[in-house]
């Protein structure tokens, strides 16, 4: 899980084309970006791919073969002609801690001491793991010292992302964690904030398919993580049992915003408030948990996140400021993408997002 792009370390060449591509259990998604003269991001090209239910379970691909189709599908849809990519892993698929080593160790030596270290938190054997790790910068509590972030995941967890790449036609050249892409999306979100975010607590809902995220952040630092299993997923149940609909058609009709009849009161209103209700559940055990009392803004992600009457149904039950997340504000939108998808679809697009702006971190 390289911290920085190995093809852009070993040709000595900035920026190389690269494709962020998201790999959840309900779809594909894919961003490019570039950048314009003046140092703006471009959003190059956006598409999205659903897949079956099953296909993918807690991470793991279930169904190789239908994945790899629908990810060729994914590319061929948004045009892209790149195929160098950045992909992520599941953060229940990865262990990582951070550890304060001696400032001044050549490579090697560094090396060393990592795999040291990792041997105390990692409970498998370091023949079966993939370890990599990156420098943070100067440890803030001990001088002459570095942090240093380790992080590790199974083999086989490593090979199965690195093999639909390659089964797609694509190279795959780094891969990350799924949380780091989405806070890294989050850091231009938190600067457009008054004062820059600074010192604002942060609370990110990221409404999964079947699965809700809260992270709780501030100043780039994440203080809190914990998942809840509530999601988008519900709504298409509620619906396939409302009209006498398979799971499948369901799902077709909810992306599609067919209109059907009572929707909105007998399941839309009744969904958005048990959802805001999950969140207001999820921010009560944070508080009770650790000495924080209030956060400063809720911010919604994914793809339930753009619901009628969510964001403002939150803001009631909670109290606090809600908003709805788009990780391409600011961005210029380059002559491939359509402007009303990024309206609607935003959202569900951040970590894609945080995965395509890895291509300009050196």
């Amino acid at each position: 899980m390289p911290s920085v792009s190995l093809l852009d370390l070993l040709l000595g060449r900035k920026h190389v084309p690269m494709i962020g591509l998201d790999i959840s259990s309900s779809s594909a998604k894919l961003v490019e970006l570039g950048m314009s003269a003046t140092g703006e991001y471009v959003l190059e090209r956006l598409a999205s791919e659903p897949f079956e239910k099953g296909w993918i379970t807690d991470g793991q691909i279930e169904k190789f073969d239908e994945v790899v189709a629908a990810v060729r599908k994914l590319i061929d849809k948004s045009g892209t002609k790149t195929r160098q990519v950045v992909m992520a892993m599941p953060q229940s698929a990865v262990i990582t801690k951070r550890i304060m080593l001696p400032a001044g160790l050549r490579d090697e030596e560094l090396e060393l001491q990592v795999e040291s270290e990792a041997n105390q938190y990692i409970p498998f054997s370091l023949d079966e793991v993939s370890l990599d790790f990156c420098v943070i910068g100067p440890s803030p509590t001990s001088g002459g010292d570095i942090e240093v972030l380790i992080a590790a995941s199974r083999k086989e967890r490593v090979q199965d992302r690195q093999g639909l790449a390659e089964a797609a036609g694509l190279k795959p050249v780094v891969l990350d964690i799924e949380s780091h892409a989405s806070l890294l999306a989050m850091g231009r979100i938190v600067d457009t904030l008054p004062n820059e975010g600074r010192d604002a607590l942060v609370a990110l809902f990221e409404i999964g398919a079947d699965t809700t995220s809260l992270k709780v952040l501030r100043e780039g630092e994440m203080l809190y993580d914990r998942d809840q299993a509530f999601g988008g997923s519900q709504l298409t149940t509620l619906i396939s049992r409302q009209y006498g609909l398979s799971f499948e058609e369901a799902e077709h009709k909810k992306l599609a915003g067919d209109q059907l009849e009572d929707y909105e009161s007998q399941v839309l209103t009744p969904f958005v408030d048990s959802l805001s209700q999950e969140i207001g559940r999820a921010l009560q055990y944070f508080f009770t948990s650790t000495p924080h009392h209030k956060v400063n803004y809720v911010m919604l992600a994914g793809g339930t996140a753009t619901l009628p009457g969510l964001r403002e149904r939150v803001t009631d039950l909670t109290g606090f400021a809600s908003m709805v997340v788009n990780p391409f504000d600011g961005m210029k939108i380059g002559s491939h993408v359509k402007e009303s998808k990024v309206r609607k679809e935003s959202p569900s697009y951040l970590t894609a997002c945080g995965l395509a702006m890895r291509r300009f971190l050196q």
